[in-house]
């Protein structure tokens, strides 16, 4: 079951694409604060997935400004996320929930024990680290990213 809007959103510490360690409160408090759109997503280099993040790095000036911060996570190595980013030129934050195995996905009720992967979690966290809006697709469905921008919007 995932967290629902209203609580405090689980810190966490993720190794990118890059090996550059991730933590959510890094984006919270009262300076450099930035609301975060927290995509959890299957894995890389499968279809679903690779058009989701395909779309939201044409529209990443929406997520990705001085007001908010785009992570995605997956339960793939930080070595299969470089190679996917690059293939696929994503410059924002590809996170790896690879060890322990699903622990940040499971924190947020996203992990599928049954097929080892976290399914299409979206959480937008505010400041303050609140979770202001979530949606929870299974793994064959897509997520609408206008969904995203009206979430937004409304912090």
């Amino acid at each position: 079951m995932a967290i629902e809007v209203g609580t405090q959103a689980p810190d966490f510490e993720l190794k990118d694409n890059h090996g550059r360690t991730v933590k959510l409160s890094d984006f919270q408090g009262s300076h450099g604060a930035k609301n975060v759109v927290l995509l959890f997503y299957p894995f890389a280099f499968t279809g679903v997935c690779t058009g989701e993040l395909c779309a939201l790095r044409d529209e990443l000036p929406q997520f990705e400004n001085d007001d908010t911060q785009l992570l995605a996570v997956s339960n793939d190595s930080i070595h299969t996320l470089r190679v996917f980013a690059e293939q696929e030129g994503l410059e924002y934050p590809l996170l790896s929930d690879f060890w322990p195995h699903g622990e940040t996905s499971r924190a947020y009720g996203v992990f599928d024990e049954d097929k080892g992967c976290a399914v299409r979690g979206t959480f937008i966290i505010d400041k303050d680290g609140v979770v202001r809006w979530t949606v929870v697709n299974g793994l064959p469905d897509a997520r609408d990213l206008n969904d995203y921008v009206k979430a937004l919007g409304s912090l």
